[in-house]
């Protein structure tokens, strides 16, 4: 197995970037300096897939993808340059929006809990589930839906049809009526509206169904393909997607670690909460890197802008600080609770009045969940870090509701002593964390949107260099080999665009006049949704003198994020109930905006603002690269990316820019790359980052953490620190300035940072440094510098 220095993810789709695709770039890929590709989920998954979460048989490898012999191929391609390939597990579901595409499904359709493939999925055959012993299906728009059901015969085999779906007959059901035969199938279709759904889901996706990894058969049948490749040597690491959604997540990452070995690397998609330490108990190497991620942009962030950004958001009508989110966020998992989770929730009820040694009414007890839930602290609470949480969480919700005395005590009873109410209030813990506050209290108010952030605590204003290395410090001692990223397939903005719009902390006045005049001139169609648009278009505008309104591409992403993020806050319009007034008026909103003057307006502040947004993003990209952990690079971010929110982020990368860029900084005599539109100085500062940490892998992973301060007037714009192998000399230091904008009006004068003893060469800019060094002088090119020791002490 080759050792992780650093990942380089791509997002792997069968209409545009295969695997062979992949196998083509690895070359490129060498020559940046990245230690292995992390691929996208590569199982066969739901035709036409555009992200490959949606698995629906973990048995193969994808054939739109290329197949087993594309992955072998690119497997090999790799080994030969000295590189190696993560690969991303789906374990929590699978894919049944085309039942037929999914054989476990189907067949499950086909002979309901007779099927060898029922014990697969996380199904709730009792009768009292309201489906009346059969599998609930939402698909119906209402109950009319089913005057349309038609036997269809044409391919010899007869399918029960309704409109393009097509769902399976059990032998010797086939005569009669359709309405007759339907009634004789293991499935009942229900609307989709009706809160009836008889199989966990993912979160509230009904297209999703939940497997049971807990059960040896089931996970020795799933991961049969992975087994193989690592049997075959074909991969030297894993990612875990939504852990927290598994009956055991420990227990399944032990099963894991020991298919895999000791030595794999293996990371999971653990979403902390703010201040949640992950459990060193768990046989892993780290999370997917969103708490690194807050601490990066963090650091760059003034505090001095909060309390005028605070003001401004609480006139737009949700000020978003902390303890707007807190009362916020409650209410919004209570909603979770009873509404989008409601099947969930009530299949908890049920098992909880099972397992509890006492009894109490079930409306009031779901009322009671829904109360305890809102107050849950993270994902879940049976990680061992965050056990006191959940007695606190009960006696919490009894001092606010002693007249639910009975039902918590039935609650708290069966915690206790039945194993399906514990787990299954773990499952819905998550989910509902999850839908109340990324998937829309995040939404729902625009102080600063870059903190918005999946993991992230937009409450905490910014973050201070003393927090920073200390969290830092503790990474590189406790998680040595965790994953740390600034952009990924999930992220609501990009890193380029999160550091644009993170300068507005340290222009807070200006913003507030800009946001006057664009509103006077260009009313937004609701204040806090306003807010929000204002502050994501001004990061992503266009600065490299194009024109974004005669941009179709531009204009139509534009479109497309206002939509969803108007639905997703859910106070105007939402994906159940669409208001379409509203939306028409946003959508001429955003017309008139990119159309009319307040779009030239906003092209000129994001120009004047651009070189302290590109200071910032090469900042948190050197941090990120050369810090505590192993980088991964999401695809294109090597050059300056203005990505948004899912599927905006998983657009297609122009990697022949890339590799012609890359190509041209290799020839000798280059030199320094200014900061401008093209990103080149990005690409430079990427480059110099992952071949350093591949040439000086000890100095790194394993190695040491130390801080470095600046002393002076200006010692406060400079964050860095010092890397080197465990027990010796330091022999890497990076440095960043941060909170530019007052830097530029008052310089850095006299202030300097003392390098430790030796000579020190700056890999990006080529100047030599020793002792005292001047920090105008170490940023005189660049506003960061990747110095090397040249002397060993």
């Amino acid at each position: 197995m080759r050792p992780v220095t650093a990942t380089y993810r791509l997002q792997l789709r069968g209409d545009s970037f295969t695997l062979d695709d992949a196998r083509r770039l690895a070359d490129y890929l060498d020559r940046l300096g990245v230690s292995h590709l992390y691929l996208s989920p590569i199982l066969t998954a739901t035709a036409g897939s555009t992200h490959g979460y949606d698995v629906t048989d973990p048995t193969t490898v994808s054939a739109e993808l290329g197949g087993r012999a594309g992955l072998v191929a690119l497997s090999a391609e790799l080994s030969e340059r000295g590189m190696g390939l993560v690969v991303d597990l789906v374990p929590n579901h699978l894919g049944i929006a085309h039942p037929r595409e999914n054989r476990w499904w189907w067949d499950v359709l086909t002979n309901g809990r007779r099927s060898p493939f029922a014990r697969f999925f996380d199904i709730d055959w009792r009768d009292d589930n309201g489906s009346d012993g059969r599998i609930a299906l939402p698909v119906l728009e209402d109950e009319s839906d089913l005057r349309g059901l038609k036997i269809d015969r044409g391919n010899g085999i007869p399918l029960l049809a309704l409109g393009d779906l097509r769902l399976p007959i059990a032998p010797g059901t086939e005569d009669g009526e359709p309405r007759e035969v339907y009634h004789r199938q293991a499935y009942r279709l229900v609307g989709w509206r009706d809160g009836i759904v008889s199989y966990r889901r993912f979160f509230a996706i009904n297209d999703l169904a939940a497997v049971r990894q807990e059960d040896p058969r089931v996970f020795d049948t799933t991961h049969h393909q992975f087994a193989s490749w690592v049997r075959d040597g074909l991969v030297d690491g894993v990612r875990v997607d939504h852990p927290d959604g598994l009956s055991d997540p420990a227990g399944y990452f032990a099963n894991l670690r020991e298919l895999i070995g000791p030595d794999r690397w293996l990371v999971a998609e653990k979403i902390l909460a703010p201040d949640e330490p992950l459990d060193p108990t768990l046989p892993i190497d780290g999370t997917t890197g969103y708490d690194a991620l807050a601490e990066y942009g963090g650091v760059f962030l003034d505090p001095d802008g909060e309390a005028v950004l605070t003001e401004l958001a609480a006139r737009a009508g949700a000020p978003g600080d902390a303890t707007w989110l807190r009362d916020n966020g409650v209410e919004l998992r209570r909603r979770a609770a009873r509404v989008e989770l409601a099947p969930e929730v009530r299949r908890l009820t049920r098992a909880i009045l099972r397992d509890s040694p006492t009894f109490c009414s079930p409306d009031q007890l779901r009322e009671a969940l829904a109360e305890v839930l809102a107050t849950a602290p993270g994902y879940r609470t049976d990680y061992a870090p965050l056990a006191p949480a959940l007695p606190r969480m009960i006696a919490d919700a009894l001092d606010r509701h002693p007249e639910w005395r009975s039902a918590l005590t039935t609650l708290a009873g069966a915690l206790v002593t039945g194993s399906e109410s514990h787990t299954r209030f773990q499952q819905v813990c998550g989910a509902v964390t999850a839908k109340a506050v990324e998937d829309c209290l995040f939404y729902r108010t625009a102080r600063l949107v870059s903190l918005q952030e999946v993991g992230g605590d937009p409450g905490r204003f910014g973050r201070s260099t003393a927090e920073f290395h200390l969290r830092a410090a503790a990474r590189a001692r406790l998680w040595p080999r965790t994953m740390t990223t600034l952009s990924t397939h999930d992220t609501k903005r990009g890193e380029d665009v999160r550091a644009r719009i993170g300068v507005l902390s340290q222009v807070p006045e200006l913003w507030v006049r800009c946001v006057a005049d664009w509103e006077m001139s260009a009313s937004s169609p609701d204040g806090v949704l306003g807010l929000f648009m204002w502050q994501n278009m001004f990061g992503i505008w266009p600065v490299d003198g194009s024109d974004a309104a005669s941009a179709p591409e531009f204009r139509d992403r534009l479109h497309r994020f206002a939509e969803k993020a108007a639905r997703e806050s859910g106070t105007r319009t939402s994906w159940i109930d669409v208001d379409e007034h509203f939306e028409h008026a946003l959508h001429a909103w955003i017309d008139r905006v990119v159309d009319g003057p307040v779009g030239r307006s906003i092209a000129l502040v994001a120009r004047q603002l651009a070189p302290h947004g590109w200071s910032d993003s090469l900042g948190q990209k050197l941090l990120q690269l050369c810090g505590p952990g192993i980088p991964d690079v999401y695809q294109g971010t090597e050059l300056w990316e203005d990505s948004l929110v899912d599927p905006d982020n998983r657009r297609a990368v122009d990697h022949e820019i890339r590799r012609t860029l890359l190509k041209s900084m290799d020839t000798p005599g280059v030199e320094t790359p200014p900061i401008d539109a093209s990103g080149a100085a990005k690409m430079h500062l990427t480059r110099a980052a992952l071949r350093l940490r591949r040439e000086r892998p000890d100095s790194f992973v394993g190695g040491h953490y130390r801080p470095v301060f600046g002393v002076g007037p200006a010692a406060e714009h400079l964050v860095g620190f010092a890397r080197g192998p465990a027990g010796q000399a330091s022999d890497v230091i990076a440095l960043a300035t941060r909170l530019s904008v007052s830097l530029n009006e008052n310089g850095w004068g006299s202030s300097s940072v003392a390098l430790p003893r030796g000579s020190w060469f700056d890999r990006l800019t080529g100047e030599l440094h020793a002792g005292a060094a001047p920090l105008a002088k170490v940023f005189a090119k660049l506003p960061v510098a990747l110095l090397v020791r040249l002397d060993r002490p």
